[in-house]
């Protein structure tokens, strides 16, 4: 293990200084093919713990009196490290064919050289095993991907983003850095010192630890009210590194959260289960509203990646009131919803990013309301892309779709709390998640329809065609693992059963989701046989002689007044499609279309000759239902931008763009910019005053500081 790490970092050692002494126009392959062995590499590292139990732990060196830098990989760890392999390693292959673009306008030495780097620390911190190493190569990751965010730096919006995303990126690490103080107790900064003396930690300590490292780490992850850099940001960088964004850097803030409020200082009390619910289901509502009334495609994409992690930490949430709340089994199926959903939310948001530099690659535009049309000349693009679309929908049977419905499932579990407020506080968060599914499907159909079908709004959004093999096979890649995601939720449960050994959950999810109905399994003896023929009946042994494992269902078992909480099957689902599908071409192709006469007529459109581009529906007309029914929450601001009149007195035209000021510019930012501007003013006015006054201040001060000597 301790070998193969030292050859992905070598790669990425290689990454950096080859580019060196090579001409800018090998740069892109470079990127493309060591991502592609390092990112495989880093597959089989993560893959050889989380599915074979391989270790590893090496203890670099001392600092005297400090700590010692550890870096050790248990499988939680793993399951991060691979998630991030399997977005690096299509990310590479997409950037070899996106940074051609840049040639001449960018150095591509400066990205790979901030790539590979930025690939080592996402390798690190989750083998980071103390405080200080951690931090510092979170720091690291954060000014990393400050650069490469601030990539295109001659754009001026580019580079405010950029220095947005590091300001607030900065905040996040102090806070971060206080928590593990408070952690730390007795001055231990190794975790596994840190996990023993915090068992002893009084509340208000659980709490400080909890507030500081959830908002920290949530800077990254996304979640409000520190999530406000994210759309900017997402927005800004190259579509050759976007990706890495949404499915690798954004899962290390869920990384942190869970390792210290999940391993390190477990929840006694369901107070911070209770926040991480609250917050993460009204990120989730916020995040979808407002990509739902976006144009530019990678902003939408930006806010639903919100959206997103809004939904895993309501799950984590979940696990943590059922943890302090001793449901052990309701909690591990928690853990693993959550745990399903980033797997997911990286695969089909990298597949869903890949799709959108490659539509502005070719067609020039993001902008939706400009597209239309484009599934004829980039068939491929449309195809993958609509995998995407379905998936992120949580449509069956993709990857989407399971991950939502445990998430679901799991909030209509606290029927088993014993607190009415805990209760109503779940089914409030769970409408809410409910909601919030619906709407996704909304922006994502007017993402692809009004993006690839129709007709072409605009003669730049009209490409010649697939231009870059890269992208199409990365596409590919990621189109697989939906549906493989999707289709087979029973083998993908047991691997992350052992992910969550680190969280001390003593209930298998396997055992409680995963029932063997297969008869080739050893504990299929323990179900009880009417059970047992009763699913018998609805097929859950189809494909017992051929597939291994313990079945296709998954199910929860109740009591016998209730023998089932809930049970789905994503796999019998997709023959049932299929099957559907494949009976419903042979009725069409058999006998609807041989009685088929085929008259040609030019269409009538009320009159009009041909239907020009401006008067189909667009993107914005589509999403404003959305903006009606939620008005209270957009509170839009109106302005008159232009008018055309008649003999100056009578109008003609009259254009309005609507402004839209973000709940959270409106709720947080804005009262807390007034609040400093008026200390500051107030300091100003202190320091514009006559020397009276000073001599006055000083006085207070000093009268100030001796009251407080003497009393204390």
């Amino acid at each position: 293990m301790a070998a193969l790490l030292i050859v992905i970092l070598a790669l990425c050692l290689a990454g950096v200084l080859l580019p060196l002494a090579v001409g800018e126009h090998r740069i892109a392959a470079i990127v493309g093919w060591l991502g592609a062995f390092a990112s495989s590499g880093l597959l089989w590292f993560g893959g050889a713990s989380l599915f074979a139990g391989a270790s590893f732990h090496s203890e670099l060196w001392t600092i005297p009196s400090l700590v010692t830098l550890t870096l050790s990989l248990d499988r939680l760890s793993a399951l991060f490290l691979f998630i991030a392999g399997l977005v690096l390693l299509p990310g590479s292959l997409f950037a070899a064919g996106n940074l051609r673009g840049y040639l001449g306008r960018y150095s591509l030495r400066g990205f790979s050289a901030a790539y590979f780097a930025l690939f080592a620390a996402i390798v690190l911190i989750p083998l980071s095993a103390d405080a200080v190493s951690f931090l510092m190569l979170w720091e690291s990751m954060s000014i990393l991907t400050y650069l490469l965010v601030n990539f295109e730096h001659e754009t001026q919006d580019h580079t405010r983003a950029g220095y947005l995303m590091l300001g607030v990126g900065e905040a996040g690490t102090l806070l971060v850095a206080l928590g593990f103080l408070v952690l730390s107790g007795n001055g231990a900064l190794e975790f596994a010192a840190m996990k023993t003396t915090a068992m002893s930690a009084s509340a208000h300590a659980r709490w400080a630890v909890f507030l500081l490292t959830f908002f920290g780490f949530g800077v990254k992850a996304g979640l409000i009210p520190v999530n406000f850099w994210l759309p900017q940001a997402y927005t800004a960088a190259p579509a050759a590194f976007v990706p890495v964004l949404a499915g690798a850097t954004l899962n290390l803030g869920l990384y942190g959260i869970i390792r210290v409020n999940g391993v390190l200082l477990p929840a006694a009390t369901v107070g911070p289960g209770l926040v991480a619910l609250t917050i993460g289901s009204v990120t989730a509502l916020l995040g979808i509203l407002y990509a739902t009334t976006q144009s530019d495609l990678k902003t939408l994409l930006a806010h639903s990646s919100i959206e997103n992690a809004g939904i895993i930490t309501a799950a984590l949430g979940a696990a943590l009131v059922f943890v302090a709340s001793g449901h052990r089994a309701a909690a591990a199926i928690a853990f693993a919803a959550a745990l399903y959903h980033m797997i997911n939310h990286s695969v089909y948001k990298t597949l869903l990013f890949f799709g959108a530099g490659s539509i502005e690659s070719s067609a020039g535009t993001r902008d939706i309301d400009k597209l239309g049309g484009l599934i004829r000349n980039l068939p491929l693009t449309a195809l993958f892309f609509l995998v995407g679309a379905l998936s992120i929908s949580a449509l069956p049977p993709f990857n989407g779709f399971v991950s939502e419905w445990l998430a679901l499932q799991t909030l209509l579990q606290s029927a088993a709390l014993k607190s009415v407020g805990v209760k109503v506080a779940f089914a409030l968060c769970g409408a809410i998640l409910a909601l919030t599914a619906a709407l996704a499907v909304t922006c994502f159909v007017k993402a692809f329809a009004m993006g690839f079908l129709g007709m072409s709004r605009s003669e730049p959004a009209a490409p010649a065609g697939e231009r870059q093999a890269s992208a199409t096979a990365a596409m590919a890649m990621l189109a697989v693992l939906c549906i493989v995601l999707g289709v087979a939720p029973t083998y993908v449960i047991p691997v992350l059963d052992r992910a969550l050994t680190p969280m001390g959950v003593e209930a298998r999810v396997a055992d409680a989701l995963v029932p063997p109905f297969f008869a080739a399994d050893a504990h299929h003896h323990e179900l009880p046989a009417d059970f047992v023929a009763d699913f018998r009946a609805l097929g859950a042994q189809l494909g017992q002689s051929v597939l291994p494992g313990r079945g296709l269902v998954v199910l929860r078992r109740g009591g016998k007044a209730n023998p089932v909480i809930f049970a789905m099957s994503t796999s019998y689902m997709a023959i049932v499609l299929m099957l559907m599908l494949l009976v419903a071409a042979a009725v069409f192709r058999g006998v609807v279309a041989r009685r088929r006469c085929v008259v040609r007529r030019p269409v009538w459109a009320g009159g009009i000759r041909r239907l020009l581009p401006g008067m189909t529906y667009s993107a914005t007309g589509f999403s404003n239902p959305v903006r009606v029914i939620f008005e209270a929450v957009f509170m839009p601001t109106t302005v008159e931008d232009t008018r055309r009149t008649i003999g100056r007195h009578f109008r003609a035209v009259i254009r309005r763009t609507r402004q839209e000021n973000h709940v959270l510019d409106r709720l947080v930012l804005d009262p807390a910019a007034d609040a400093a501007r008026w200390v500051a003013n107030g300091f100003a006015r202190m320091h514009h005053g006559f020397l009276n006054a000073y001599v006055a201040y000083g006085l207070l001060a000093l009268t100030v500081g001796l009251l407080i000597a003497r009393f204390s």
